[in-house]
């Protein structure tokens, strides 16, 4: 039994429909504002897959090359391609979780590399000074050494 979908010129919506024959005499129009003014569309189509394959096809290695576990994207991308293969409409809300998610972890991640740079390049005046005192000294003592030599 074919869906076919349609939509709206008038109100821009998608309308579908169950047709039980092809042969039917069917006039589309808008479920949503009634006109008549309707575009049929190219639907997706649905293959019916057990639980057990939608499983071992997420569990297939050559799926999980493009993973990387140390990458929020990488990990959204794999958990909303991880709900679609279910089957399950997970709704709005579930993409919109899963962008959070993301956006946090990379703030986490960028404020983690930033005290990691401020770290590196915290030292203090003072402690550039005594290097540079030490090396002088270190300098000065040398040339002591040398003229006693000579």
């Amino acid at each position: 039994m074919p869906i076919y979908e349609y939509r709206c010129e008038d109100c821009g919506k998608k309308s579908s429909f169950l047709l039980l024959s092809i042969q039917s005499d069917f006039k589309p129009y808008c479920q949503h504002c009634g006109s008549h003014q309707v575009v049929r569309l190219v639907s997706r189509i649905a293959v019916l897959r057990s639980e057990e394959s939608r499983l071992e096809s997420l569990a297939d290695p050559s799926k999980l090359s493009d993973l990387d576990e140390n990458d929020p994207r990488s990990i959204g991308r794999w958990m909303k391609k991880f709900g679609r293969e279910m089957g399950e409409e997970l709704g709005p809300e579930f993409n919109e979780e899963i962008d959070r998610a993301i956006e946090q972890a990379e703030k986490s991640e960028q404020s983690k590399k930033a005290k990691g740079k401020e770290a590196d390049s915290s030292f203090s005046e003072a402690e550039i000074g005594s290097d540079e005192n030490l090396a002088s000294d270190t300098l000065d003592s040398e040339l002591n050494d040398n003229s006693e030599v000579g």
